[in-house]
């Protein structure tokens, strides 16, 4: 039976988000993307395009896809200098070596 209901529910859900655009045909984005243009727009300082990946997804999606970005970049930082995350982390923060 819920089954059922889920089903309903979300053919009424794509209706009315089909409804709501505005003639063009967009792919929503995902968390990815919008951590990905939200990290770049911060380290351009583009505030435009930091509001318009904020929207994209949900605050806990964004702060999920941002700490995913991070763990990847300072994992493929610490490889191609051979050294450990935790060195690489702390030093792009400025921090001193422990």
């Amino acid at each position: 039976m819920w089954g059922r209901v889920r089903r309903i529910g979300g053919k009424l859900v794509d209706r009315l988000r089909a409804e709501g655009r505005t003639g063009r045909e967009e792919r929503p984005h995902n968390l990815f993307e919008a951590a990905a243009t939200y990290v770049a727009a911060c380290a351009e300082d583009d505030q435009e395009r930091i509001d318009e990946a904020a929207g994209w997804v949900s605050p806990e999606a964004l702060a999920f896809g941002v700490n995913e970005l991070a763990c990847r970049a300072v994992v493929t930082l610490a490889r191609e200098r051979g050294a450990s995350p935790r060195a690489v982390a702390r030093e792009l923060l400025g921090l001193p070596a422990v």
